[in-house]
């Protein structure tokens, strides 16, 4: 069996996110969605939110699995959920040099587990979380975020971050 893990912060959990879990699900029998807790991050919206939120988004897909971890290295949780893949992105060239590296050490780490790298559509390549949460609260931003966030997320962020909430 296939088995790979795309892993991330989904905070929060955008288009090309879901790009790149929709085509995972294509590519192999079982693919885990997996938030990665930092401790030294500050999160917008907190780990139950966002598992909530990719749980909602991806329900479509039988073969998707959502699941968190916190102090390990992804390639240590994705031998102990007994992946043989890494799912990463890569939009822009900075991805590629940080993507190119964490592949050798990971490769170092745990060699029987590969990285797989997709590059998304032209339309949502420049899509990030941060960009999203840069529209937060400023005027108009709930008539564009749902080009760039899946329908539950918006969903909640209009629940969040609303003007009326904020003023």
């Amino acid at each position: 069996m296939r088995k790979a893990v795309y892993a991330g912060s989904f905070d929060p959990l955008t288009r090309g996110h879901l790009w790149m879990i929709t085509e995972g699900a294509r590519l192999f029998d079982q693919l885990v969605v997996a938030i990665g807790v930092n401790p030294d991050k500050h999160y917008t919206l907190p780990l139950e939110e966002r598992l909530q939120m990719l749980k909602e988004s991806t329900v479509q897909f039988p073969n998707v699995k959502v699941d968190s971890f916190a102090g390990k290295l992804l390639i240590n949780y994705a031998r102990s959920v007994g992946a043989g893949y890494l799912l990463r992105g890569i939009r822009i060239l900075g991805d590629y040099e940080y993507e190119r590296m964490l592949r050798y050490v990971n490769s170092d780490l745990c060699a029987e587990i590969q990285s797989v790298f997709l590059i998304p559509p032209r339309e949502i390549a420049e899509v990030s979380s941060s960009m999203v949460k840069s529209l937060l609260g400023a005027e108009g931003w709930e008539e564009v975020i749902g080009k760039y966030v899946p329908e539950p997320v918006a969903r909640r962020l209009f629940q969040k971050f609303s003007r009326s909430k904020l003023l």
